[in-house]
């Protein structure tokens, strides 16, 4: 018996009533519980097919030679006084809104923990976990997990068995990390159609692995895959921050050879600062320079009207980016996610539990994703949030110095073919103090934008400096909420990303 499988044989030795398992792979789940039944009989219902042999999956019908209904079927089992059965509902979620299945669910439970001799545990199978107010004192929530990387090696190695193929060992290791997160069937499937794609599985493969990846992306609805051109070198400074993650990077080009060595994967990082001063931009440059997949995760999306649903739709987020991992996971503007965390109220209590979801799954972590949190306002954040152990580090940037405007300009310039030796970027900086890395864009954006309505060939300096007069900065604009800003950040231990 396997740990997981020894886990739920806890749960129903304990008494545990209603076991829901959040789940599409049934056939890995009805394999769990066969190491765990034993002498125990199985009684299954499929919402399809109604009561159906555990077995062989055959229709059992009723009296009138019909299928049974969910009601009839969960009815056969509140009139016996002595019995030890298990009984596995499958995708009946849709049916938890309904009265009468929750009376009848509910009565199975009570007499499962009081009545002696009456031992009938419950498995609700579904791909959705839906928790309904009445049932949720009886409810326990099983993960079925997900195969660990040693497992997956046992995976690829019984598949190249099977086909009579070899996989060289230090190319099963990296397939290894790329499958993780990949239930046992989709690993198989994904084999299967790599095999069959060139009768043989080699390094080109991983990028099949990347595509199906993306599938699973697509087909949830709760991250956004982001397509990105940007790179360090588009960033005008951030100095400490950009070698920060090019050593970073280092250790995610030889993971595997980190992790044997005895390296943790990198966790994430938290970069706090000023309104578009190259947080969005350091992200997107992030994933571009670990070269990975970029997610980009709302929080809102996740918000759900069932008891249980905002929690369950967080952890199937997760799940999915650790599928997808090695990976960027972006969450922009986080103080708005996890706003109002510890504060009284219903919606409050889903943003706390939220909250307290992600911190464990930071904390406890060891897949490869690598998340970046971006915040314009670090004082609505909890402490906790900001506590050792949660971000490999936290990295405050700040309006753009004069050496940092001077590369903004010039990257503006460059990346839009208008750049020449005449322009006088020491005026330039003069007039630009206290202006952020998006205020410049919009600078070099207008000013060009204006040359050609006037059939201007160069771009001036002049040009320029008319553009930066018309343009408010945004340390003017939002002065009070950066001066909230600097307050926070003096009580905070947080290294500046910039050098000077």
């Amino acid at each position: 018996m396997d740990n997981y499988a020894s886990k739920l044989s806890l749960y129903v030795e304990a008494l545990r009533p209603i076991i829901y398992v959040p789940t599409f792979d049934f056939y890995a789940f009805d394999n769990e519980l066969k190491q765990i039944s034993d002498k125990v009989k199985i009684h299954e219902y499929n919402d399809g097919l109604g009561y159906v042999n555990f077995k062989n999956k055959q229709p059992i019908l009723n009296t009138s030679l019909n299928a049974y209904e969910l009601d009839e079927f969960l009815s056969l089992f509140i009139a016996i006084d002595e019995t030890n059965a298990f009984l596995v509902l499958k995708d009946i979620h849709y049916h938890l809104d309904n009265p009468k299945i929750l009376s009848l669910l509910k009565t199975i439970a009570l007499k499962n923990i009081h009545e002696e001799g009456y031992y009938i545990t419950i498995f609700i199978v579904a791909t959705k976990l839906v928790i309904p107010v009445e049932l949720e004192k009886l409810i326990t929530v099983y993960d079925n997990p997900l195969p660990s990387k040693e497992k997956i090696v046992q995976i690829i190695n019984g598949f190249a068995q099977d086909m009579n193929i070899l996989i060289e060992s230090s190319l099963t290791d990296e397939l290894s990390l790329s499958l993780k997160g990949f239930s046992e069937f989709e690993i198989i499937q994904i084999l299967n159609l790599t095999y069959q794609n060139s009768g043989e599985i080699n390094q080109k493969d991983t990028q099949i692995i990347l595509e199906e990846k993306e599938q699973i992306i697509k087909k949830s609805g709760m991250l956004e895959i982001l397509s990105f051109n940007e790179t360090t070198n588009d960033i005008g400074g951030l100095e400490n921050l950009k070698k920060w993650l090019e050593n970073k990077a280092k250790i995610f080009s030889r993971l595997d050879e980190a992790i044997k060595y005895g390296v943790e994967p990198p966790k994430g990082i938290m970069i706090v600062g000023m309104p578009g001063c190259g947080k969005s931009l350091t992200a997107k440059a992030t994933a571009n320079l670990f070269n990975m997949p970029l997610l980009r995760l709302d929080v809102g999306k996740l918000l759900g009207k069932y008891v249980g649903e905002s929690e369950d739709n967080m952890r199937r987020a997760i799940e999915i980016a650790e599928a997808i991992s090695p990976c960027v996971l972006w969450i922009d503007e986080i103080e708005k996610a996890f706003s109002g965390v510890g504060d009284a109220g219903g919606g409050h209590e889903v943003t706390t539990r939220l909250f307290g979801y992600f911190l464990t799954w930071m904390q406890e972590k060891t897949s490869s994703v690598f998340v970046v949190a971006t915040s314009n306002d670090i004082s609505k954040l909890p402490p906790e949030f900001l506590r050792k152990g949660r971000f490999d580090e936290i990295f405050f940037v700040d309006l753009p110095n004069n050496e940092e405007r001077r590369k903004i300009i010039e990257i503006h310039l460059i990346k839009r073919n208008k750049w020449n030796k005449d322009i006088d970027t020491i005026k330039l900086l003069q007039a630009t103090t206290g202006y952020s890395g998006a205020d410049l864009e919009a600078v070099i954006k207008d000013t060009i934008e204006n040359a050609f309505i006037s059939n201007k060939n160069i771009i001036t300096t002049e040009d320029i400096l008319d553009e930066i007069k018309d343009t408010k900065p945004m340390s003017v604009a939002l002065k009070d909420r950066i001066d909230l800003l600097s307050e926070a950040l003096k009580k905070l231990d947080v290294k500046k990303a910039s050098t000077l």
